[in-house]
């Protein structure tokens, strides 16, 4: 089983995943801010690999993207950086990013190496379905790595069920049609994730873009397995003197009842 599978064996309800990064704020802060967030209590970390043109991106977190690029992050750093991931880490890891710096790494390559650091799944949004399906899903597969799919409320319910099938994981349940960072009319999200839960799809599903606080987490969780957090941990760190308390204090924030 998973690492992910295993944490929704677990844990159904608010499930905590907090996207971060990497290389930022600081070219090693990679390991730093992941095991500070696991000590504060997050379920998952879904680790941002840097990339000059992030379609899904808000202002916020392509700007923690672009300092990670002045900072020198590129792939080939970051696994190096994940070759202690396992010393220190137990919850799940999951690498987000784009397709053509994957594509210039060589696909199976960034795979084999993903999943020889410990990393558990990947999202990789500008992936269409049909190539996942006829070119990468074997590879993904090969070694041990899930992938998960994003859905909007404009998605069909043939297309939410086709990508259900297709996922391994969860399915990352986008609240709007906009860039990350953006307030969302959680009224109107409520319904559409009311809507999934009806589907009683077979992935667990955490919820993304505009869940910032403890209101809009909660709100999440009622109708999903839990939330995905990035902007707003992104703002807590920036310029935090110290990352280990900064994060906690985010996390406690987020979570408490």
């Amino acid at each position: 089983m998973s690492r992910i599978k295993e944490l929704f064996s677990k844990k159904q309800q608010d499930v905590l995943n907090v996207y971060c990064t990497a290389g930022f704020p600081e070219t090693d802060s990679t390991i730093t801010v992941i095991k500070a967030l696991q000590d504060a209590g997050a379920d998952m970390v879904e680790l941002g690999m840097p990339y000059s043109d992030p379609l899904a991106d808000g202002p916020v977190i392509q700007a923690s993207g672009l300092q990670a690029l002045e900072n020198g992050m590129t792939i080939a750093l970051l696994f190096s950086q994940l070759k202690t991931l396992r010393q220190h880490i137990h919850l799940p890891v999951v690498l987000m990013g784009y397709m053509n710096p994957v594509l210039q790494y060589g696909f199976e390559r960034f795979c084999a190496d993903a999943s020889a650091c410990g990393v558990d799944g990947l999202i990789l949004p500008d992936l269409p379905e049909y190539e996942f399906e006829n070119e990468y899903s074997a590879i993904i597969k090969k070694y041990g790595l899930d992938f998960i799919f994003l859905v909007t409320p404009e998605t069909s319910e043939a297309r939410v069920r086709r990508l259900d099938d297709l996922s391994s994981g969860f399915l990352y349940a986008v609240s709007s049609s906009a860039t990350t960072g953006k307030d969302k009319d959680f009224a109107a999200v409520e319904q559409y994730l009311a809507r999934l839960k009806g589907m009683q799809l077979k992935n667990p599903v955490l919820v993304g873009f505009g869940i910032k606080d403890n209101q809009t987490f909660r709100s999440a969780s009622r109708f999903a397995n839990g939330g995905i957090i990035g902007t707003a941990y992104i703002k807590a760190i920036d310029g935090a003197a110290d990352l280990s308390k900064a994060t906690q204090t985010f996390i406690r924030g987020i979570l408490e009842n």
